[in-house]
C-alpha cells in the first residue's frame, strides 16, 4: 500500500505587523536577557574599585581580597538565581495574565533594577547593584519563558521555526549591544559605569510603548479564554485576512482535542508517561545549551582570552568579535531552519561544536611554540560560537514549543527554564575552578556534552518540521507507547504521513 506524502508547506515571508509584533515582545524579552549577561562584563574594575571606596569609608579599612572577590561572584551570579525565580512564576502569570500582559508588567522589574543599579554610586551603597541584578535577572527568567510562547502562538504554522528564531536573534543582538556599550569609546569609562548599568532600563521603556498596538496570542485568547472574536481579530492583524479561516481552523482543532483538560502543572508533566520523551529531551537541551561552555566564554572572556595568549590591549576588541560572530550566524539562520530541519541543525551544531573543542585544546596546548596559535585558539572560540549559533541556540527554544500542546507548554516552560537557570548559575561559579585545575584541557569537559546531545538526537528524536502541534504529540505519543513492542503499521502510516 503506497503512504500518502504530506505537501511541503510553502514558507511565506511575514507581514509587517507580525514582523513589528516580534520586535516588540523580543526587545523587552531576549534582548534584555542578552544584554544583561554581557553588560557586566566590560566595568568589572570600577565596580571593584568602587566596592572598595565604599568599604573603606565605612570601616576605615580596605576591604580583603578574598572578600571583594566574593561581593563581585555574588554580583554576577545573583542574576541567575533571579532568573531561577522568573521561571518558577512565568508560567503561572502567561495563564492569569495572558502572553502579552506578562511581558507588558515584566518591564516594571527592568525599571526598578536600572534605578537601584543607576542611583547606587550616589546613595554609596553596593549593595543595590546586587538587588538590581538579582531583580533584572527575575524580569530575564520571566521574559524568556513568556516571550517565546508569544511569538510561536502568533506565528502560522509554516514561519513557526523562523519567528520563533527571534528569541535567539535579539538574545544575540542583546549580547553584542552590551559589549559594544561596554566599550571605553562609548560607556566603558570608570565615570560612566553607573549609567552603563542603568541602560537596562531603555529595553523596557521600548517594549512599553510598542507592544500595546498589538494583539494578545490568538492560541491564548480562544484556547485559554475562549474568546473566539477576539482570535479572530488577532489572526487578521497578524496574519492577514486571508489566511484566517485555516489558521481558526488549527486552533480550533488543538482546542477540541484539549476539552476538559486543566492547564498542567510541572509535577502533573513528570507523572504523565506520555509526554516521558519529551521531558527528557527539553531537560538535557537545556542542561546543555549552558553546560556547553557558551556562556562561560561570555561571563568571562577576558579570562579565557588572556589565558588563550591574546594580548590586553586587543581582548575589548576580541569580546565584541564574539558577540558578533552570533549576530552573523541570523543571516543565515531563518533559511536552514524550515530547509534542514530542527534535528539536523542540533545534531549538526554540536557535532562541529565538539570538533573546535578539540582544536582549542590542541591550539592551546602549543600556544608556546609560536605566536600564531594564540590567534587560532581565538578562532575556534569564535568557530565554537558560530556552531552554537546555527544549531542549538537557533532550535533549543523553539522544540520546546514543539513538542508540547497549549495546556502543558506553560508548565513545560516552567520545567525546562528551571534547569537552564540553574545550570547557568553552577557553570558560572565552577567554569574558574574547571580552568585552574584542568587548564588547556577545560573544553574537553564541552565536547563530551556536545557529543552527547549529538548521539541522543539521532537517535531518539523525530524531526518536528512543517508539523502541527497535534501531530507532533501523536508521533510521541506512539514512540512512548511502542517501547517493548514492535512497531505497528499504524505508527507507521502516522510517520509518514506527517513528514
Amino acid at each position: 500500500m503506497r503512504r500518502k506524502k504530506r505537501k511541503t508547506v510553502k514558507m511565506k515571508f511575514p507581514n509587517k505587523s507580525l514582523l513589528l509584533a516580534t520586535f516588540a515582545a523580543c526587545i523587552g524579552g531576549s534582548f534584555q536577557y542578552g544584554y544583561n549577561v554581557s553588560i557586566i562584563n566590560a566595568p568589572t574594575k570600577h565596580v571593584q574599585e568602587f566596592i572598595n571606596q565604599t568599604w573603606t569609608v565605612r570601616y576605615q579599612t580596605g576591604i580583603a581580597e578574598d572578600a571583594l572577590t566574593l561581593l563581585w561572584s555574588i554580583i554576577v551570579s545573583i542574576f541567575t538565581l533571579g532568573g531561577l525565580v522568573g521561571v518558577s512564576v512565568g508560567g503561572t502569570l502567561s495563564i492569569k495574565l495572558g502572553r502579552k500582559g506578562t511581558l507588558l508588567t515584566n518591564n516594571i522589574l527592568a525599571i526598578t533594577a536600572a534605578l537601584m543599579m543607576g542611583l547606587s554610586y550616589g546613595t554609596g551603597s553596593f549593595e543595590l547593584i546586587i538587588i538590581g541584578r538579582l531583580i533584572i535577572g527575575v524580569n530575564a527568567g520571566v521574559g524568556l519563558i513568556v516571550q517565546p510562547l508569544y511569538l510561536t502562538e502568533i506565528a502560522p504554522t509554516a514561519i513557526r521555526g523562523l519567528l520563533g528564531m527571534g528569541t535567539y536573534v535579539f538574545l544575540t543582538g542583546g549580547i553584542l549591544t552590551g559589549q559594544v556599550m561596554g566599550l571605553k569609546e562609548l560607556l566603558g569609562r570608570e565615570e560612566y559605569w553607573p549609567i552603563l548599568l542603568s541602560t537596562t532600563a531603555i529595553p523596557a521603556i521600548m517594549q512599553l510603548l510598542t507592544l500595546p498596538w498589538f494583539p494578545e496570542s490568538p492560541c491564548f485568547l480562544l484556547i485559554d479564554r475562549g474568546d473566539d472574536e477576539g482570535c479572530k481579530k488577532a489572526i487578521k492583524q497578524l496574519h492577514g485576512a486571508a489566511n484566517c479561516e485555516k489558521e481558526m481552523e488549527e486552533i480550533e482543532n488543538e482546542r477540541n482535542n484539549l476539552v476538559g483538560i486543566s492547564a498542567k502543572k510541572p509535577w502533573e508533566l513528570f507523572a504523565d508517561r506520555d509526554m516521558r520523551w519529551q521531558l527528557i529531551t527539553i531537560m538535557l537541551l537545556n542542561a546543555a545549551e549552558q553546560l556547553n561552555g557558551i556562556n562561560a566564554i561570555y561571563f568571562y572572556t577576558d579570562y579565557v582570552f588572556r589565558q588563550a595568549g591574546i594580548p590586553n590591549d586587543k581582548i575589548s576588541y576580541a569580546t565584541v568579535g564574539t558577540g558578533a560572530c552570533e549576530c552573523l550566524t541570523v543571516l543565515t539562520r531563518g533559511l536552514l531552519i524550515e530547509r534542514l530541519g530542527r534535528k539536523v541543525l542540533i545534531i549538526g551544531g554540536y557535532t562541529l561544536m565538539s570538533i573546535c573543542c578539540i582544536l582549542f585544546t590542541l591550539t592551546m596546548t602549543l600556544q608556546e611554540t609560536s605566536s600564531v596559535f594564540p590567534y587560532l585558539s581565538m578562532a575556534c572560540i569564535f568557530a565554537f560560537i558560530l556552531s552554537f549559533g546555527l544549531g542549538p541556540g537557533a532550535v533549543t527554544n523553539i522544540l520546546i514549543v514543539d513538542l508540547f500542546t497549549q495546556k502543558s507548554r506553560p508548565a513545560a516552560y516552567m520545567i525546562a527554564g528551571s534547569i537552564n537557570w540553574t545550570s547557568l548559575f553552577l557553570i558560572s561559579m565552577s567554569f574558574p575552578f574547571i580552568v585552574i585545575h584542568l587548564q588547556q584541557y577545560c573544553f574537553l569537559v564541552s565536547m563530551g556534552i556536545c557529543t552527547m546531545v549529538a548521539i541522543y538526537f539521532f537517535f531518539f528524536i523525530p524531526e518536528t518540521k512543517n508539523k502541527t502541534f497535534l501531530e507532533i504529540q501523536n508521533e510521541f505519543k506512539s514512540r512512548n507507547k511502542k517501547k517493548g513492542s514492535s512497531t505497528d503499521d499504524s505508527g507507521m502510516t502516522l510517520l509518514a504521513s506527517s513528514g
